[in-house]
């Protein structure tokens, strides 16, 4: 065999070689945008009733108009009557019961015969009243108005009960702290069924979350983490 052959086999063998450890290398990487269950689960709650909050008194929302800042407004407090005083808006809007982008809409549409196509963006700064959430394998979860003092037990009956899958003996309790971060207590809801030990009551702000059996609460406490939503929501001690 002559010797430019046998290099070029060589050549071949090497770049095969090459390839084969690279797809080898590729295979073990985690892809990108993956979730896990326990984020799949909890996330969307929060977000998505962030995104369908009709607003009330107590709510901070800024009004941010593209290119006129005079006609902007951060921290407007919706006051007991929901309406809002607003410039070039004689008699203000009222604001009760909307969403972000209806009132960012109203805004735009009362805006037009003083401005060429203002562009109008409403963002929800903080939710004021009380909130908490019975998130995970409950029959309707999701975040609640805390209009009156709910226990644990209350708490997840109004959620409609742990599902079946549903891990009974490890219902998380998340708290926040001063610190911004969240103090976690395991309950046994079987044991709490059966009159063993005393009810626990909820803060504003607590979040009840009923795990599958499988999850891991490490995992759970990273989705929490991840929610974007969690601090306009629940708010901050501090």
């Amino acid at each position: 065999m002559k010797f430019h052959e046998l290099t070029l086999r060589f050549l071949l063998f090497l770049v095969v070689a090459i390839l084969s450890a690279v797809g080898a290398a590729s295979a073990q990487v985690p892809t990108g945008g993956q979730v896990s269950d326990e984020e799949a689960e909890l996330i969307p709650y929060y977000n998505n009733y962030l995104r369908e909050y009709h607003l009330g008194p107590e709510d901070v929302i800024s009004v941010e108009v593209f290119g006129e800042p005079n006609y902007s407004k951060t921290g407007i407090v919706i006051p007991p009557t929901a309406k809002i005083s607003y410039p070039l808006i004689q008699g203000g809007i009222f604001v009760g019961g909307k969403t972000t982008e209806q009132v960012a809409s109203e805004i735009k549409k009362r805006l037009d015969e003083y401005i060429i196509d203002p562009q109008v963006t409403v963002t929800l700064d903080k939710v004021g009243s009380a909130r908490f959430g019975v998130l995970g394998k409950v029959g309707t979860p999701g975040v609640k108005v805390m209009n009156r003092r709910y226990n644990v037990y209350e708490a997840i009956a109004e959620a409609g009960g742990i599902a079946k899958e549903g891990d009974t003996k490890r219902v998380l309790l998340l708290r926040m702290n001063s610190q911004g971060g969240f103090t976690q207590t395991i309950i046994n809801y079987s044991d709490l069924m059966k009159g063993k030990g005393n009810v626990p009551y909820l803060l504003p702000g607590d979040q009840l979350i009923v795990p599958e059996k499988k999850w891991s609460l490490t995992k759970i406490l990273d989705a929490v983490g991840k929610a974007s939503a969690i601090r306009i929501l629940f708010g901050s001690p501090l």
